[in-house]
C-alpha cells in the first residue's frame, strides 16, 4: 500500500512541473520573475492541463481505461499528443531565450517521447514512469554540477524516489524488469546528450 501511491506522485505528467519548480528553485532568477511566471503558466498549461483534458476526453469516449496501466493500444494516441505540445511548448514559448538549461531538459523529454512513440508502434511497452524519474534525476545531477550547487539531499531523495517507482510498478503489474530498464536507458540517455551536445 506504501508502493501505490508512488505511481501517482511520480506519474510522468507531472514530472515536468518538478523539473521546472526545481530549476527556478536552484537558479534563483530574481530579475526574469515574470518570465519565470510566464514559462511556468506555459509549462503547466501544455504538460499538465491539456494532457488531462485529452485524458478525460479519450476515456470518455473509451479509448483509455486506467491513469496509471494503458495498454499498447491505448498509449498510442497519448504519446502522439505528449509530442505534439512538446514541440509546441519547444518552439512557441520563451524558455530557449531566457532557460536554456530548463529548455534542454525538455528538449531531452521530446526525444525521449519520440522514442517511446517509436516503441509503441513496435508494440514494446517501455516504462513512462522510468522515463519520467531516471530524466529528471539527471536533469538534477547535470544542473546542480552545471551551477556547482550543493544538491545532495535532492539527487539522494531522487534516487530513493526511484527505487520506489520501480518497485511500485513491479508491485502493480504494470511492467516487467526489461520494460522498467528499457525506460530507464530512454529516460537517461537524451538528458545525457542533449546536454553534453546540444541537439
Amino acid at each position: 500500500y506504501l508502493l501505490v501511491p508512488f505511481s501517482y506522485i511520480f506519474h510522468p505528467i507531472f514530472i515536468s512541473i518538478y523539473g521546472a519548480l526545481l530549476y527556478f528553485l536552484f537558479t534563483k532568477n530574481i530579475s526574469l520573475l515574470a518570465e519565470v511566471y510566464l514559462s511556468f503558466i506555459q509549462i503547466f498549461i501544455l504538460t499538465v492541463l491539456l494532457p488531462i483534458s485529452f485524458y478525460m476526453l479519450l476515456k470518455a469516449l473509451k479509448k483509455v481505461k486506467s491513469f496509471t496501466e494503458a495498454t499498447i493500444e491505448e498509449r498510442r494516441l497519448p504519446i502522439f499528443i505528449q509530442v505534439i505540445l512538446l514541440y509546441c511548448l519547444l518552439n512557441f514559448t520563451v524558455l530557449e531565450t531566457h532557460f536554456p538549461e530548463l529548455y534542454k531538459f525538455f528538449q531531452a523529454g521530446f526525444i525521449s517521447s519520440f522514442l517511446v512513440f517509436v516503441a509503441v508502434m513496435l508494440r514494446f511497452k517501455a516504462s513512462l514512469h522510468m522515463i519520467g524519474i531516471t530524466s529528471l534525476f539527471v536533469f538534477v545531477v547535470m544542473l546542480s554540477s552545471y551551477l556547482e550547487i550543493e544538491a545532495t539531499y535532492t539527487i539522494a531523495y531522487l534516487i530513493m524516489c526511484m527505487g520506489f517507482v520501480a518497485s511500485s510498478r513491479l508491485f502493480m503489474k504494470a511492467h516487467t524488469p526489461i520494460e522498467l530498464i528499457a525506460g530507464m536507458i530512454i529516460g537517461v540517455l537524451p538528458q545525457v546528450l542533449v546536454w553534453f551536445y546540444s541537439l
